[in-house]
């Protein structure tokens, strides 16, 4: 590796903010956006667009501790991590 190359540097056919459809696995069909990039995992975050109730219930809920910023605490929805490799980016309409 070369002394001025980063460690984690990669280029992907998509970036932050861009409209994808995953093509294989769990989430298969599904339409999205791109919330963040994991580089060192190789995958992509997701908000995912117009999910069934079955689906919602696939990526199920996470607890929030209470902190100053969060009194209440409670259940929050997860996101959708996809490889990279299983996402496709959409042509955007003019």
């Amino acid at each position: 590796m070369d002394k001025m190359t980063p460690k984690c540097q990669k280029i992907y056919h998509v970036k932050k903010g861009d409209l994808v459809e995953v093509i294989s696995g769990d989430w298969k069909g599904e339409k999205g956006k791109i919330v963040a990039i994991l580089k060192k995992k190789d995958r992509v975050v997701l908000e995912l667009q117009d999910l069934s109730d079955a689906k919602k219930q696939n990526i199920g809920m996470r607890t929030l501790k209470k902190s100053q910023a969060n009194p209440k605490g409670g259940l929050i929805e997860r996101s959708v991590s996809v490889h990279v490799s299983n996402v496709k980016k959409q042509e955007e309409k003019a």
